[in-house]
């Protein structure tokens, strides 16, 4: 994997300072805690067929439920791409959890710019 870019920088930021539980998406490791180390690698969900992207997300959940408290979870927010979220989304709301992802209809550029104002403001409010 390459280094973090610069939207997952600032989204990952944000998520820390504003959510309760923070997890990473990774397409080789799937669900990953931030204190968790790994080697670089070089794949994405958008390389996967439908049946793999399924397979990773089915993997996901059972991270999720293993790693952290979902009995608790009402609500998972998704500052993350289409590809990572479509199966998970579903799969999630299908027990009941709401999914959201605040900024899914701004491009990259405006991701990032959206985040950045939030830094500057010093506020951890909504996006």
């Amino acid at each position: 994997m390459y280094g973090p870019s610069e939207l997952f920088r600032k989204a990952y930021d944000y998520c820390t300072k504003n959510y309760d539980y923070v997890a990473i998406l990774s397409a080789k490791y799937g669900l990953l805690l931030p204190d968790e180390k790994i080697d670089p690698y070089d794949l994405t969900l958008k390389s996967m067929s439908a049946s793999e992207q399924m397979k990773w997300a089915e993997k996901v959940l059972a991270q999720l439920n293993s790693k952290l408290p979902m009995r608790d979870v009402s609500k998972v927010f998704f500052h993350a791409g289409l590809a990572y979220r479509t199966h998970l989304t579903r799969m999630l709301e299908g027990r009941g959890i709401q999914c959201i992802a605040p900024l899914e209809h701004l491009s990259i550029g405006e991701q990032i710019a959206r985040y950045q104002r939030q830094r500057s403001r010093g506020s951890l409010g909504d996006l």
